[in-house]
C-alpha cells in the first residue's frame, strides 16, 4: 500500500524526528543567519543574566539578609549595591527578552511569508496534469498550515538554544561551587533532555496524522462549499455534513490523543526541576553541615534550579513541535520538489505585428498522466493534423471525449504533446516566452472564472496598456458593454466572489472580454459562449471576424456544438476518439459525414428543448424557492 505524505513522516518520524527535525532548523538559520543571530543573542543575554541573578541573590542573603538576622543590622552600602546589581540585570534581562522575542516572531513570518510565495509560484509553474492529482484541499492546506507547521518552532527556538548555553554555564558555575550539587544537576538536566527526546518520539505519528487530517477536512469543506449547488439541488446536505463531521471527528480525536500526551509527560517535565531543587537542598544542607558551602553558595544554587524550571522548557517546546514541523515540511518539500513544469523557451514573436496568427498541429499525439506512476496513461490525442489559417474561423466538432478540449489546451500550451508540435506563424509553441505566447494566444474556458472584483480589474488584470477605452472596446465585442453600463456603479462593480451577482451568460461575456482587451493573434474558445442566447453569440462570432473599430480579426478556433455556430466557420474539423475524422464546410460534411450529421441534428434538438424549457420557466410560477439564470 502506497503511503501518503504524512503517513510517511508519521512511520519515520517515530525513530529520526530529532535529526531531521533539526535538519529543518538548520534550514531556517541558513536562510536568516542575521536574525537569528539577534534572536540568540539576546537569548544567551538572559540565560546568563539568570546565573548572575542567581548569584546576586545568594550574595543578598548571604551577606545581608542573614548578617541582619544574626546582628539586628543591616549594612546599608551592601544593601545599595545589592539593588543596584539587581536592577542593572533587570535591565539587561527586558534587552535580551526583546531581541529574542523580535528576533524569533521575525525570524519565523519572514520564513513563513517567503515558503508561502514559493509554493505558490510552484503551483503556477506545474502543470495542470499535477493538479489534475491533488485536491484543491491540499494545496491549500499546503501553502497555510502546512508552512505554519513547519516554521512553528522558530518561535521557541532561540530561546531553546540560549538555555544550552545557560545549562553549560550553570553546570560549570556549580563545579566552581561544589562537586556534589554539579553532580545532582549532572542528574537532573540529561534526564529532561532525555524525556523531552522521548516524548518527541512519540509525538511524532500523533502530529503527522493531525497534519494529514487537517488537509483532508479541508478540502472536503472546500469540495463541499464549491459544489454547494449540487449538494442543494441533490438533496445531498445531510450527506455532506455527514461526511465531513465524520473527517472532522477523525482529525478531533487526532488532536486529543496529541493532548492526552501532553498531559502525560508535561507535569514530568514541571517535576523534575522541582526535584532537582529538592535534591539540591537535602545535599546542600549536608554540605552546608560539613562546611564544604557556605549559606551564599546554597542559597544561589538553590535558586538557580528554581529559575532554570522555566527556560529548559524551552527545549521541550522546540522538541515538542519538531514532529508537527517535519510533517509541515515534507509536505511542504513534496510541491517544491514536485517535478513536471512545462519551461519555456527564449523565442519571441514580433509584438509590432498585430495580424491575426497561423495555427498548426503537425501529427500531435497526447496523453494524461496517470494518477499512479505504475499505470499506463490514457490516450487522448494520436496523429492529429490540422491548420487554422490567419484570419480564418475554425470550428472543433466532435461527441463528448473526443479530445476537442485538450486540443484547446495544446493550443495555448496548457499542456505539452507528447509527440508531434504544436506551432503558432511557424514556430513551436514551446520555445515562445511566456510573456511572447500570453501576448499573441488568448483562451476563454468552457467554465468562466470570474475575480471578487470590479468589472474593470476583471478585464485589465492590470496588464500594461489597457485603460478604460480598450476595457470599453472589449465588452463592445463581447457583446457586454449594455448590461455592464446597467450595472449600478459600471466598471466599478464588485461582481462578488465568482461573479455570484452576474448571470452565467454575462459572466461568460466577461471573461471574453479579459481575452479580447490583450488583442490576441489567436483567440481559442472552448464551448465559451454555451450560457449566451444564440442571437447574442451569433453577434459576438461576427464581431469577432470584423470587429466594429478597425481591427485586424483575430484567427478563432472555437469548440462549438450549436449549428448556428457552426455554419460560421470557414472550416470545421470533426473529431472522433482523439483523431480528425473529417473536415470542410458545415455543409459538406452534413451531406458526406453521417457521424457529424447526427451529432449536429442532435446538438440542435437539445437546444431546442433547452430553448422550450427556458420560454416555459420564464412564463410559470416558480414554486421551488430556486432562482434560475436566464440570459439575455
Amino acid at each position: 500500500m502506497r503511503l501518503t505524505a504524512g503517513e510517511s513522516v508519521a512511520s519515520g518520524t517515530s525513530r529520526d524526528v530529532l535529526g531531521r527535525g533539526l535538519r529543518v532548523l538548520g534550514q531556517a538559520i541558513r536562510e536568516q543567519p542575521r536574525i537569528f543571530a539577534v534572536a540568540v543573542s539576546g537569548s544567551v543575554l538572559f540565560g546568563l543574566l539568570v546565573i548572575a541573578s542567581a548569584y546576586v541573590v545568594g550574595g543578598v542573603v548571604g551577606n545581608v539578609v542573614v548578617p541582619a538576622v544574626e546582628h539586628g543590622e543591616v549594612a546599608r552600602g551592601a544593601l545599595a549595591l545589592a539593588a543596584t546589581a539587581l536592577f542593572g540585570i533587570s535591565v539587561l534581562r527586558v534587552v535580551g527578552i526583546f531581541a529574542r522575542r523580535l528576533g524569533a516572531g521575525y525570524m519565523q513570518y519572514r520564513l513563513q511569508a517567503a515558503y508561502r510565495r514559493r509554493v505558490t509560484r510552484r503551483y503556477l509553474e506545474l502543470p495542470l496534469a499535477w493538479h489534475h492529482r491533488n485536491s484543491t484541499g491540499t494545496l491549500l492546506s499546503n501553502a497555510n498550515s502546512d508552512v505554519e507547521a513547519a516554521w512553528y518552532p522558530i518561535a521557541p527556538m532561540p530561546f531553546a538554544v540560549g538555555t544550552l548555553v545557560m545549562l553549560v554555564g550553570a553546570v560549570a558555575s556549580l563545579f566552581f561551587t561544589d562537586w556534589a550539587l554539579a553532580l545532582v544537576g549532572l542528574a537532573v538536566f540529561p534526564a529532561l533532555f532525555a524525556l523531552n527526546v522521548v516524548y518527541s518520539r512519540r509525538m511524532a505519528p500523533r502530529q503527522a496524522r493531525a497534519q494529514r487530517l487537517r488537509a483532508e477536512v479541508s478540502g472536503i469543506a472546500h469540495e463541499s462549499f464549491d459544489g454547494a449547488l449540487v449538494v442543494k439541488t441533490m438533496g445531498r446536505e445531510a450527506q455532506e455534513t455527514a461526511r465531513f463531521g465524520a473527517r472532522a471527528g477523525d482529525l478531533r480525536d487526532a488532536l486529543i490523543s496529541v493532548g492526552r500526551l501532553r498531559g502525560v509527560f508535561d507535569p514530568m517535565l514541571e517535576t523534575l526541576p522541582s526535584l532537582g531543587t529538592l535534591a539540591v537542598l537535602v545535599v546542600g544542607a549536608i554540605r552546608l553541615r560539613q562546611g564544604a558551602i557556605t549559606v551564599t553558595e546554597l542559597v544561589s544554587v538553590a535558586f538557580l534550579f528554581t529559575v532554570l524550571a522555566f527556560p529548559v522548557r524551552a527545549i521541550g517546546w522546540v522538541l515538542a513541535e519538531l514532529p508537527r514541523s517535519v510533517a509541515g515540511w515534507d509536505r511542504v518539500r513534496r510541491v517544491l520538489d514536485a517535478t513536471g513544469e512545462m519551461p519555456y523557451g527564449t523565442r519571441t514573436l514580433d509584438p509590432a505585428t498585430r495580424t491575426p496568427a497561423t495555427l498548426a498541429f503537425h501529427d500531435v499525439h497526447f496523453a494524461y498522466e496517470p494518477a499512479e506512476a505504475h499505470l499506463p496513461g490514457a490516450q487522448v490525442l494520436g496523429a492529429v493534423t490540422f491548420t487554422v489559417p490567419a484570419g480564418k474561423t475554425v470550428a472543433l466538432v466532435g461527441p463528448t471525449g473526443a479530445g476537442k478540449s485538450t486540443i484547446a489546451s495544446l493550443a495555448v500550451r496548457l499542456v505539452d504533446p507528447g509527440a508531434g508540435r504544436v506551432t503558432l506563424e511557424g514556430v513551436d509553441v514551446r520555445e515562445l516566452t511566456a510573456a511572447s505566447l500570453a501576448g499573441n494566444v488568448a483562451l476563454v474556458a468552457q467554465v468562466p472564472f470570474v475575480f471578487d472584483d470590479t468589472v474593470r480589474a476583471n478585464i485589465a488584470l492590470d496588464r500594461a496598456g489597457i485603460g478604460d477605452d480598450e476595457v470599453w472596446a472589449a465588452l463592445r465585442l463581447a457583446e457586454a458593454d449594455g448590461f455592464v453600463a446597467a450595472l449600478p456603479d459600471g466598471l466599478d462593480t464588485m461582481v462578488g466572489e465568482r461573479g455570484t451577482s452576474l448571470s452565467g451568460g454575462q459572466r461568460q461575456r466577461l471573461t471574453l472580454a479579459r481575452a479580447l482587451a490583450g488583442r490576441p493573434r489567436l483567440l481559442v474558445l472552448d464551448d465559451a459562449t454555451s450560457a449566451v442566447d444564440p442571437r447574442v453569440e451569433a453577434a459576438i462570432l461576427a464581431g469577432l471576424r470584423a470587429p466594429a473599430d478597425g481591427g485586424a480579426p483575430a484567427s478563432i478556433l472555437v469548440v462549438a456544438y450549436r449549428r448556428a455556430t457552426i455554419a460560421l466557420a470557414d472550416e470545421v474539423i470533426y473529431v472522433e476518439q482523439g483523431r480528425v475524422v473529417a473536415r470542410g464546410t458545415h455543409t459538406e460534411l452534413l451531406a458526406t459525414v453521417p457521424g457529424y450529421a447526427d451529432l449536429v441534428t442532435a446538438y440542435e434538438q437539445a437546444e431546442q428543448e433547452r430553448e422550450q424549457k427556458q420560454t416555459y420557466d420564464e412564463v410559470t410560477p416558480m414554486t421551488s424557492g430556486l432562482e434560475i439564470e436566464v440570459d439575455r
